[in-house]
């Protein structure tokens, strides 16, 4: 799956679930969104809820975001660097985060960070619409 598919995936799983919670404040969509709840509520949201996994090993993982608004992604990759082709970058180059490194690609890895899933994060960053907090990850 490339990452324009999966974007696009995403949000519609995203705005589905919101749909059940137009009429919830945005503290309580939060709440909804809590990892444990998700794996209860939402089975199909993601694929690791089958085996109650977490994508990253926190308290109080957060699936609004399950996508970081800083990540960066193009299809044809952004430029070479060291003779590969770098398809994906943190916008705010986060400590936490690294490279996958192949032959010839390098993706951004984003499993060691934790940014985007902690509730004051999503607050501050809020919308309904997935696509608008998301829309600048495509470069």
């Amino acid at each position: 799956m490339t990452y324009e598919e999966w974007f696009i995936q995403q949000g519609k799983l995203h705005a589905n679930v919101m749909k059940k919670l137009e009429d919830k404040t945005t503290d309580e969509v939060i709440e909804y969104f809590k990892f444990e709840n998700m794996v209860k509520n939402e089975p199909d949201f993601c694929p690791l809820y089958k085996d109650n996994k977490k994508c990253h090993d926190m308290e109080d993982l957060n699936c609004y975001l399950c996508a970081c608004p800083n990540f960066r992604f193009k299809m044809e990759g952004f430029e070479k660097q060291d003779g590969k082709t770098l398809f994906s970058v943190c916008n705010i180059k986060s400590r936490d985060g690294s490279q996958y490194v192949g032959e010839d690609y390098i993706h951004q890895n984003c499993s060691g960070c934790i940014v985007p899933h902690r509730a004051k994060y999503i607050k501050k960053n809020f919308n309904r619409n997935w696509f608008e907090v998301m829309k600048d990850v495509r470069s």
